[in-house]
């Protein structure tokens, strides 16, 4: 389980922090690095996936990997750089705790600078793994124990080649399975309502292989109960099955019953419907594991409906396999949410004249606790109170406190 991300010269951040919980929410109004944080959970997770940095960035071709927005080069903070010819590295650094008996918080840290004058490619600068406060290994630990490192390609994988022990191999391929098992979910209609082959049994990042992944989620008697109850809750549809027939190239098609005896067809089925059959296949699925990331969850659902989104994310999420990671723009969404995930919002916004970006928690913004029960979260962020509580708490820290 992640619990942090912090982020030096990474894009519109300097140095700042996201704190991660079960199910962790991110406001802040358009341009302000919500999107920015999702590149650098992705970096990440193409570093689990044992790519180079050139493959990261730029994408890997037949592998399903889209490249980072940006070129390398456009990855440093603006203004970070020293000179045209030296661009200044970025840094990013994640925090996790690790489900296991012997290994408990784990922290991964790599540093890549960016070469000006070879268009932007990306080389290690620096790069560490402590686990229970031990380090594992680092710049030094690697350089005497195996020559030089490769500084095309993040150490994690290099380093299961050389680890001295069993327990050593398995503690660094617990880190690498935290930062692989992660998802990226933009859903996109389309893609839900195609046929599948049936042997598709996870879910694409546009949601595709819906049909197949829901066959399978069905096929279990007790995940199908728990399936049909959340379609009938958040959707008007009374469903009553669902159905998967094959066409000729034996693609799995779907097709949902209404207990009123009528066939809606995935052709023909709502947007928002398709939505909500995807975040439920997600969070249901057999392999359903690691963290997913939403941007604006909200999309296309209507806002009666919201409360059993939540719900259904915070039941999930508090059985400890899935984190969710959410951005969102909608107030009634975020007067929905427990205490629990109150404590795991943070707010993003950048600062007045200056192109850097904030990240802060939302509970420690001046009396949010006692706004958040007389006026209510969603209020809060459709007047804008948590940017402007934001910059002037980052401008003004020493005077608040000395205010208090």
């Amino acid at each position: 389980m992640i619990t942090s991300l912090r982020l030096f010269d990474f894009k519109n951040f300097s140095d700042e922090t996201l704190r991660v919980g079960p199910f962790t929410l991110i406001v802040g109004s358009n341009a302000s690095g919500k999107s920015n944080i999702r590149d650098a959970f992705r970096f990440l997770h193409g570093v689990g996936r044992g790519y180079t940095l050139a493959e990261i960035v730029g994408g890997k071709y037949g592998a399903d990997w889209k490249p980072i927005r940006g070129s390398a080069s456009g990855i440093v903070r603006f203004g970070a750089s020293t000179s045209d010819r030296e661009l200044a590295p970025f840094a990013l650094e994640v925090r996790m705790r690790l489900s296991c008996d012997t290994v408990g918080d784990a922290s991964y840290f790599i540093r890549a600078n960016p070469e000006a004058l070879s268009g932007g490619r990306l080389s290690i600068a620096a790069e560490s793994l402590t686990i229970n406060k031990e380090e594992v290994y680092s710049e030094k630990v690697f350089d005497d124990q195996n020559g030089s490192l490769n500084r095309d390609q993040p150490a994690l994988f290099q380093i299961l080649r050389w680890a001295s022990n069993f327990e050593t191999y398995e503690k660094v391929r617990k880190v690498i399975d935290v930062l692989y098992q992660a998802r990226f979910f933009d859903f996109a209609p389309d893609r839900m309502r195609e046929p599948t082959p049936e042997v598709q049994t996870s879910l694409g990042d546009s949601g595709e292989h819906l049909p197949a992944v829901l066959k399978e989620i069905c096929n279990n008697s007790e995940r199908k109960k728990i399936l049909n109850e959340w379609v009938r809750e958040l959707t008007p549809m009374d469903v009553e099955d669902f159905e998967f027939p094959r066409d000729a190239s034996g693609k799995v098609h779907l097709v949902i019953h209404e207990k009123t005896g009528l066939k809606v067809s995935a052709n023909i089925a709502s947007d928002g419907t398709l939505r909500f059959l995807g975040m439920i296949a997600a969070l249901l699925g057999m392999d359903s594991d690691g963290l997913y990331f939403f941007e604006e969850i909200e999309n296309g659902l209507h806002p009666s409906r919201l409360h059993l989104l939540v719900d259904l994310i915070e039941r999930q999420t508090a059985k400890g396999r899935v984190q969710v990671i959410a951005t969102t723009h909608s107030p009634d969404l975020l007067s929905l949410v427990s205490d629990e995930t109150f404590k795991n919002m943070s707010v993003t916004c950048r600062l007045e004249d200056k192109n850097d970006a904030v990240i802060h928690p939302i509970t420690d913004l001046p009396n949010a606790e006692k706004f958040r029960k007389t006026q209510g979260l969603g209020r809060l962020l459709a007047s804008g109170w948590m940017e402007t509580a934001l910059a002037f708490t980052e401008g003004y820290e020493d005077d608040w406190e000395a205010s208090e």
